[in-house]
Parts: structure tokens; C-alpha cells; sequence
């Protein structure tokens, strides 16, 4: 290897010791330790559960130990294995408190290999594995996830299910030691009773039924004890935008919110901010699944983004954290690819109409034109307002509308919704309303003459995005192009130069995939996509924004390996409102937010991402 000293050239040579002497990477170290204690935690447990598996020579030295010591120690051998196994993955994350646990488990897993299975091997990479954890404990830093309380309900049903599953196999496992012809329905009852500290009805020879006793009693302890400490141990609070993070975000979106349609969703009240040094910008998160996911382009001054990119990449490293970007810009891409090492790949295009360029005339808008006139027509009529403008009890009503018209039981959005309607801290965001008088003699409405809205939140001084779309459904097909127009035409009015529409994913793809001469994998591609849009709304968010002939800007997401990307969809899955994983509706406990000033009686309600409702 050459060295370089001051620009010149050296002549001395140094000598490089071959890969396979120099040990593990510092960064691979934590994966080769998860790896190695799922192998030891499932050689505990299949030791634990197969006698065959645990024949030695040493089997004669078992006569002279204490008789409960061998079905304490096969007992002790399921629970390591098990634990092992469930720390494996927070090993592989650098995990502090997995690290931890670890070193205090393999020394039991050690005694009841060497009093149960009698084996040296097992005994002996065990303690390879605890000097290795140990000689590497620097390694292990990471700090823990933010807790919720579902895990303790998954916990319970999934370690619940996997103990009876090893139960059974226990009760099993005997058929030379088992006392006549139990049915599968008393083995059952056996390892139900079992794991709960009581006899079945199943009888065994050679002391096997206190082995047999003593391993389902620890299956259910470890049952019981893992799901109580999930579900009574302290809540570390998950991310949340602070008062102070929020007035500096607005005061940041003041002199940069204009160069990205996105920014302003960054005020969502379910992120976390971190600042640059010079707190001259700003990069917005949320952690779903162990994923650090950022959205949109870091707010605040170009210069100082680099510095607010490291703040979020040693956050993301100080949990083991996977960083992850959603939606930004290609100069945002091009920035936090520079500054991480991490790659980009183009997720999909931002429909923007220039407000200037925008009419209804013309052979391309004619389907949006003959649909506007027939509604109107209908005796619809539209009203386009800054939401600071609408009265107290209006506002309220355009709230509950909202909630009433959601399709879903949860509130979708996370990189293109803000979450909240308020006339004092969103006073600029612009609402459009479309109305029908009642027919004579017709009642009205819950709603009165409301029929569809659209709540659109400030982009810069010129600008609006689009952020919730809802109808009544027994209004007419169209309102949504409707308030749409509606917001187009009254922009000049309100000082509006550009309106950012939905984001359609894929876009590009579908767009190439239909022309004359695709090749046969873009037209696969386009087919997959297709058939996604059964529940996705890939295409047809596509279809819809294209009516008003937009300009499309790429988005892109950043990611750091592309092993993560799965990983990385889930949890914008999550984000987005499309896959939930918590506690079903009807166990969920209602938690209670910190009241925030409004200017209306009612509270601020939670909205949906703007690509809901589109029809």
C-alpha cells in the first residue's frame, strides 16, 4: 500500500495483513453475534425439546445430581433458547439492553448444557459467544426503541401460540416413556394445564414427568413474565414536536418555506425535528419498526443542510435506527445522497399546476369542463376561503364533515397530510367547500348544504398544496374536479401562483407502460401496478391528476442498502395509514393529547392524506 505525504509520493511500502487475519469489520461484528445467538439459542431449544438430541457418555454423572436438578436444568435450556432467539434481532441492531441481557443468559445456558444435554460443544460455544459479547461490548450502544404498549399484546400471542406449539411437541417427544394411548385432545389438555403449573392427564415412566412438568411450567412463566414487562414498564415517549421546535420550524418555513411543496407538512404534530449546529435547518422524522423516516425535502436554508443531515444520520446510529428519506426533491435526493453515501431511487412525481397556465378551454379539458358545468347545473355552488376567514361555527361543521365522510377507521397521510384543521395556527391554509340546497320539501342534510371540501396548506407566500379531499357520498360523481377548479380559479384572487396536487407513485412507469413499443418488462411492471391499484389507488391517483394538466416533478426516496427497502415500505405503509399494526379498535385505550390553543370550541380533528376520496 502507498501512503501519500504532503502530495508527494512515499517509496516505503507497508506491509497489509491478509483479510482473514485482520478479524471482523467493526460494523459486521453485530450481525455475526445476532446470527451466532439465534444458532445457540435454537441448538438450547431443540436440546431442550428432543431427548435424543442430548445422548452423551456423560450420561452416567446425571445418576449421582439431585433429582429435580436435570428437569430444572431441561427447563432452563427452553427459556435461554427462546430468550436468545427473541434477542437475536436487537443484537444485530447493536442493542444495549440486548447486549445486557445476553451476558447474563449464556452462563445459564452454559449450566443446563453441561447438567442437562452433558455437552462440552455446546457448553464451549456458549462461552465463545459470551467472551466474544464481551471482547465487542463497545460495540453494543445503541439506545432503545420508543415503547408501545401492543407489543405486550403481540407478546402474549405470539409467544403464547410458539409455547404451545413447543408444549406440545415436549409431551410428545416420550412415546417410549409415555404411560398407554393418550389422544391428541389429552395431550393438548396436558400442555394447557402444564403451562399453567398443574398435571395433565397424561402420566409418564422415569422421573421423564418432572421433566416434562418443569419445561411447560417455564414456557408459561416466560409467557407470563415477558408479556407483564412489556406491559407494565415505563413508556419511553415516541418523537413528538415540541412548542419550541414548532415555532422555529414556522420561523424557518417563513424565509425557505417556498422551495418545497412539502415543507409545510413538517409541522405535523407526530414528527421529531433535529437542527443543524446553526439551526438554520431542520430534518423532520418519524420511527415506525426501527426506521428513522424522514419526508420531504430538510427545511431551512440549502447551505445548512449538510449539518442538519448529520444530526439525523448520528440520531439514526446512536438507536440503530435505519435512515430512510420518502418523498424528496431531486435536489434533496442529490444532497442527502452526497452527504450520507446512502442511494436514491425515483418513487413517483408531484402533479403542479402553474395557476397562470391553468383553463378549462381547450380539446384536453374538456371532460373536466362538461363534468364542472353539469354539476353546477345541478345547483352545486363552490366557496374558496383562507381558513382564518370562515366563522367559529362553520369551521366546526367542515371539521366534523371530515370525520364523518373518512372511508378509513384511521387517518392515512404522513408525507402529504398535516393532520389537523385550525383557523390560529393554519390561518393561511385555504379551505374550498362545495354546497346544494336542499330540494323543496327535502330535509337537509347532518350537514346542512355541505356537500365535499378540500383543505389545501400554505407553500410559501405563493403557493398551496393539497392536503385532505372529502365528500358526502351521496352527493354527485365530481366533486372533487369541482373545488379543485374552483381553488384554480379563485387562486389569483387570493395571491396563489401555483397549487401542488396529489402525488401519483409510479407515475412514470404507468405513463411509459401504456405507449406503443414498450418493451415486455416495463409492460409487466405496468400490469403489477394495475393490480396494486385494487387497493392502492396507484393508478387512478395518476389518471386524476393528469385531468388537469399538470407539470410533474420527481420524488424520490433514499435508502441506505437495498436489503432495507422492504423494510422501508412497511414502514411508510405504516406512516402513510395503509398498514396498522397496532392494538385492535376494540382494545384500544384512548390517550389524551395536550391541549393546543384554537380559536373554536371544537378540537382540532386529525385529517386524512389528500389522496383519499378520489372519485
Amino acid at each position: 500500500m502507498s501512503d501519500r505525504l504532503d502530495g508527494e509520493k512515499s517509496e516505503t511500502v507497508a506491509w497489509r495483513t491478509p483479510r482473514w487475519l485482520r478479524g471482523p469489520r467493526p460494523e459486521s461484528v453485530p450481525r455475526i453475534v445476532g446470527t451466532a445467538g439465534a444458532f445457540i439459542g435454537l441448538l438450547n431449544l431443540v436440546a431442550g425439546i428432543f431427548p435424543r438430541f442430548r445422548h452423551s457418555r456423560m450420561h452416567a454423572l446425571a445418576e449421582v445430581l439431585p433429582g429435580a436438578v436435570s428437569p430444572l436444568a431441561a427447563a432452563a435450556s427452553l427459556v435461554v433458547g427462546i430468550l436468545l432467539l427473541l434477542l437475536a434481532h436487537g443484537l444485530k441492531r447493536r442493542k444495549r439492553r440486548a447486549w445486557a441481557a445476553a451476558v447474563a443468559l449464556l452462563p445459564v445456558g452454559i449450566a443446563a448444557q453441561l447438567v442437562y444435554r452433558h455437552s462440552f460443544i455446546g457448553a464451549v460455544l456458549s462461552l465463545a459467544l459470551l467472551t466474544f459479547l464481551l471482547w465487542h461490548r463497545k460495540e453494543f450502544a445503541a439506545l432503545p426503541d420508543p415503547r408501545s404498549r401492543w407489543k405486550a399484546v403481540a407478546n402474549a400471542v405470539v409467544l403464547g401460540g410458539a409455547s404451545f406449539g413447543i408444549g406440545l411437541v415436549i409431551v410428545s417427544s416420550h412415546p417410549g416413556k409415555i404411560v398407554g394411548s393418550p389422544s391428541l385432545w389429552e395431550r393438548v389438555q396436558h400442555v394447557l394445564w402444564g403451562l399453567f403449573g398443574f398435571e395433565g392427564p397424561v402420566a409418564y415412566t422415569h422421573r421423564v414427568d418432572y421433566t416434562v412438568g418443569y419445561s411447560l411450567g417455564a414456557l408459561g412463566l416466560l409467557t407470563l413474565a415477558t408479556t407483564a414487562y412489556l406491559a407494565f414498564r415505563p413508556e419511553h415517549p415516541a418523537a413528538r414536536l415540541t412548542d419550541e421546535d414548532e415555532s422555529r420550524l414556522r420561523e424557518l418555513l417563513a424565509r425557505h418555506g417556498g422551495r418545497d411543496s412539502l415543507g409545510y407538512f413538517a409541522l405535523r404534530r407526530d414528527k421529531g425535528a433535529v437542527f443543524s449546529p446553526t439551526g438554520k435547518a431542520a430534518v423532520c422524522y418519524r420511527v415506525i419498526s426501527g426506521v428513522m423516516l424522514a419526508s420531504g425535502d430538510p427545511i431551512g436554508d440549502v447551505e445548512a443542510w449538510p449539518g442538519a443531515i448529520e444530526r439525523f444520520m448520528e440520531e439514526a446510529r446512536a438507536h440503530s435506527w435505519t435512515p430512510a428519506v420518502t418523498g424528496c426533491s431531486e435536489t434533496g435526493g442529490q444532497v442527502w445522497t452526497r452527504e450520507t453515501g446512502m442511494d436514491a431511487l425515483e418513487l413517483g412525481d408531484e402533479a403542479i399546476v402553474d395557476v397562470a397556465d391553468f383553463t378549462l378551454s381547450g380539446r384536453a379539458m374538456r371532460n373536466v369542463r362538461q363534468m364542472v358545468k353539469r354539476i353546477e347545473r345541478n345547483g352545486y355552488e363552490t366557496r374558496v376561503r383562507r381558513v382564518r376567514d370562515l366563522e367559529p361555527a362553520e369551521l366546526a361543521l367542515v371539521q366534523r364533515a371530515a370525520d364523518a365522510w373518512r372511508d378509513t377507521d384511521t387517518e392515512r397521510g404522513f408525507s402529504m397530510a398535516l393532520g389537523r384543521i385550525d383557523a390560529v395556527t393554519d390561518g393561511d391554509a385555504v379551505i374550498a367547500t362545495a354546497h346544494q340546497a336542499p330540494a323543496e320539501g327535502e330535509e337537509p342534510g347532518p350537514f346542512g348544504d355541505l356537500k365535499a371540501m378540500q383543505h389545501y396548506v400554505p407553500w410559501g407566500g405563493d403557493g398551496i398544496s393539497l392536503e385532505l379531499m372529502r365528500r358526502d357520498r351521496s352527493a354527485d360523481p365530481g366533486m372533487n374536479e369541482l373545488l379543485i377548479v374552483a381553488a384554480l380559479q379563485a387562486a389569483p384572487e387570493l395571491k396563489i401562483q401555483q397549487v401542488s396536487l396529489n402525488f401519483a407513485v409510479f407515475r412514470s412507469s404507468l405513463e411509459r407502460g401504456e405507449k406503443l413499443g414498450a418493451g415486455p418488462v416495463i409492460r409487466v411492471w405496468r400490469g403489477m401496478l394495475i393490480f396494486l391499484s385494487r387497493w392502492y389507488q396507484i393508478e387512478s391517483l395518476y389518471k386524476f391528476n393528469d385531468k388537469f394538466r399538470p407539470r410533474w416533478e420527481p420524488r424520490f426516496v433514499v435508502f441506505r442498502n437495498s436489503r432495507d427497502i422492504p423494510r422501508i415500505g412497511l414502514a411508510a405503509l405504516q406512516a402513510e395509514g395503509y398498514l396498522e399494526l397496532g392494538l385492535p379498535r376494540a382494545l384500544r385505550r384512548r390517550k389524551s393529547a395536550p391541549p393546543r390553543p384554537c380559536a373554536h370550541t371544537a378540537a382540532p380533528r386529525q385529517a386524512a392524506g389528500a389522496m383519499e376520496n378520489v372519485a
